[in-house]
């Protein structure tokens, strides 16, 4: 090999996007995220769901919004998620 090679380290960094299901505890937010995947045998179309404690440091966000959630670093024993971005505010009624 005559070419010098450089590593550049590139920091890839997973986005979900899921809707707000809870906003009980203090500075925390549980978000649903939602992926839909085909059946291997049958063919349909299944939906599996997860949910993400992120961490929500002004407890902005409420029940029924859409955010985006990025990993980060663990903040506790169960939350490695931070709030980003405020996709789609919930409609009230």
């Amino acid at each position: 090999m005559t070419e010098a090679q450089t590593a550049t380290k590139v920091k890839v960094t997973r986005t979900l996007v899921g809707k707000v299901v809870s906003d009980a505890r203090a500075k925390t937010v549980t978000v649903q995220v939602e992926r839909r995947s085909k059946h291997e045998l049958y063919g349909k179309i299944v939906a599996h769901s997860r949910k993400y404690h992120a961490h929500d440091e002004n407890n902005e966000f409420h029940i029924g919004d859409v955010v985006e959630i990025t990993e980060s670093r663990p903040l506790s024993k169960t939350k490695n998620w931070v709030v980003t971005r405020l996709v789609e505010k919930a409609q009230t009624v």
